[in-house]
């Protein structure tokens, strides 16, 4: 039995008034572990005020697997404790910086630390919490980001696609060498969406040009164009479809053709129209074999379509131009670290609408001014606590709570 205030854990103490009004008491006999009072944990032994008739659990605390979110569990005769990976903190590594999300209006969180989010903004909305309203005429896409998301733009899917299409749009290149490689300009297809299907449409940049793929059922069909002139600030591009042969024209160069192999002519697609990159974290959509490993980057604008050679071009979405949902999408020659002051010599990462501060080491926070204390994660040396060892941070330097059964300065020793 032992006492936490006036909590008892596995008995009472024994009293004649327990004894007369519950005859058959018994106390509790096993192993009790991971003790929370209020999502507080409370340390057993450590804590405790009092007890009797206590000893070890002789079951290794370990073979119950207690960490969570890939922690590691250690443990000897007596003690125990979890080595958490990255961005997970908590003696079971229980807690990520997530699970109390800061960001607004449908923001995608991200542990950029163990204490730090990063909100992937969602379209329409910028700044530290994607608490910011902006309007968007020219989208702005900055590929694949820190973290391994898209920035995108998602439309309803395109009516009456599947003998027939013509796309155009123009497009502005961002100014590094990686926005003209792997990059996915647009997509809409069929996996992913309750069939296995092979049916897609895909258009994006590899190694400096632009690649044009379609598959009807039956086999994929390509066209690969010229290099792009990277002399021109705006490129234009045309292409479309009948039935299996489609075309191409990039620019001024001259309109290249193919026809799409076997017997099938339509193209059924069911997902949404994706513009500039993907929802998924990876690109599980996009077929393999020609999957762009990144999204755009750069600007995509005036983007129609039409579904009859009667038909006049219109811009997708329903209503007209008005996409689904997106994530940090931006505007065009657009930057939100203008409205950002990053402290003590962080910098400014903008990524489209999302934006965030890069602290420097020993700083921490939103806008890096709050100091990283020796104990925690982020602390750069780390703290030399073992064994479960409790940092506790002291005016100069620390100390180490050693849990039962070690001791030593940083709790090395059993």
């Amino acid at each position: 039995q032992i006492t936490f205030g006036s909590i008892f854990l596995g008995n009472v103490p024994v009293h004649e008034e327990v004894h007369q009004c519950a005859g058959h008491i018994r106390g509790y006999k096993g192993c009790i572990r991971d003790f929370q009072v209020n999502n507080k944990e409370l340390f057993i032994t450590d804590e405790a005020l009092g007890g009797r008739n206590v000893e070890n659990c002789n079951v290794p605390i370990c073979d119950y697997h207690p960490c969570h979110n890939g922690g590691t569990c250690t443990s000897d005769a007596e003690n125990w404790f979890c080595e958490c990976p990255k961005l997970y903190s908590g003696k079971l590594c229980q807690f990520a910086t997530c699970d109390e999300n800061p960001c607004g209006n449908g923001a995608t969180c991200f542990p950029k630390s163990r204490r730090d989010a990063v909100c992937l903004c969602p379209y329409g909305r910028s700044g530290i919490l994607c608490s910011d309203a902006i309007n968007i005429s020219q989208p702005s896409f900055s590929g694949t980001d820190d973290f391994g998301y898209t920035s995108f733009l998602a439309y309803s899917t395109i009516p009456n696609i599947t003998f027939y299409y013509e796309f155009r749009l123009k497009f502005q290149l961002a100014n590094h060498h990686s926005a003209l490689q792997e990059n996915l300009i647009f997509f809409t297809g069929q996996k992913g969406h309750g069939l296995n299907g092979d049916d897609f449409l895909e258009l994006g940049l590899r190694n400096g040009r632009v690649v044009y793929s379609y598959n009807l059922g039956s086999g994929t069909a390509t066209i690969i164009s010229k290099p792009l002139d990277l002399t021109l600030n705006i490129h234009v591009i045309h292409l479309g479809r009948y039935l299996q042969k489609g075309w191409l024209k990039v620019d001024d160069q001259k309109n290249k053709t193919v026809t799409s192999p076997g017997r099938l002519v339509g193209l059924n697609v069911f997902s949404q129209f994706y513009l500039g990159g993907y929802r998924e974290y990876t690109p599980e959509l996009l077929p393999k074999g020609s999957r762009f490993k990144n999204g755009f980057q750069g600007c995509i604008f005036d983007v129609q379509v039409r579904t009859s050679m009667n038909e006049e071009f219109k811009a997708p979405g329903i209503p007209e131009g008005h996409p689904n949902s997106g994530r940090s999408v931006g505007q065009c020659k657009e930057s939100p670290c203008s409205l950002i002051k990053c402290r003590n010599g962080g910098k400014c990462i903008d990524s489209g609408s999302t934006v965030y501060c890069d602290c420097l080491t020993g700083w921490k926070g939103a806008f890096c001014t709050e100091t990283v204390s020796v104990c925690e994660p982020e602390h750069d040396p780390p703290h030399l606590c073992k064994q479960g060892g409790t940092c506790v941070p002291l005016p100069k330097g620390y100390t180490c709570h050693c849990p039962l059964g070690t001791t030593g300065t940083y709790c090395e020793q059993g």
